[in-house]
């Protein structure tokens, strides 16, 4: 397992149980239908596409919030910094670099690895296409110019993933339940 789905899979876990709950409720039919089962239901008043609207979008919301959250004070970000930084110090020391130094992009943090020290060409280049094929590393270079994503961003779009697939679990469901229910024995 790598470091970045140590990053990446807590968030979408999180955030496809905050879709299956938000889905469940917001998805959830009234129980408008009349008695007689071969009459239609009875249309729905308009507060409650604004309901299902509300219950929705704070879920998304709340999806979105976990990202930082998790990247900050709960200290995923940290950890995969340490992981990282670690794997590529301890490469540095099996092929006897120690003036070579190696760190994530940082301001904001990225999954792109900044070298630093005295090489050769031909060193930079061995040290760039090795250190470029770390797990969680999406590049490694010589300058700090190009960051790359953020890793926030990258853990917003996995709980974004996340939610969306809680929410068509918490759909489908919710379809089972509707055809399960017109049954009436």
């Amino acid at each position: 397992m790598s470091a970045l789905s140590s990053y990446v899979w807590p968030l979408i876990a999180l955030a496809l149980v905050i879709g299956l709950v938000t889905g469940a409720i917001g998805f959830r039919e009234s129980q408008l239908a009349s008695k007689d089962s071969l009459a239609p239901p009875t249309p729905r008043p308009p507060e409650y596409r604004r309901k299902r609207l509300i219950c929705l979008a704070s879920g998304f919301v709340l999806a979105l919030v976990a990202a930082p959250i998790w990247s900050g004070p709960v200290g995923g970000a940290d950890r995969f910094t340490a992981t990282i930084e670690r794997q590529a110090r301890e490469a540095l020391n099996y092929y006897e670099m120690p003036k070579i130094t190696a760190h994530l992009h940082r301001g904001p943090l990225t999954r792109r690895l900044v070298l630093q020290g005295q090489a050769d060409d031909w060193q930079r280049g061995e040290l760039v296409r090795l250190f470029s094929q770390l797990p969680g590393v999406s590049g490694a270079q010589w300058t700090a110019s190009p960051a790359g994503i953020p890793l926030v961003l990258e853990g917003a779009a996995a709980s974004v993933l996340g939610f969306l697939s809680g929410l068509v679990l918490a759909y489908l469901i919710e379809l089972r339940r509707r055809y399960n229910a017109q049954w009436k024995w």
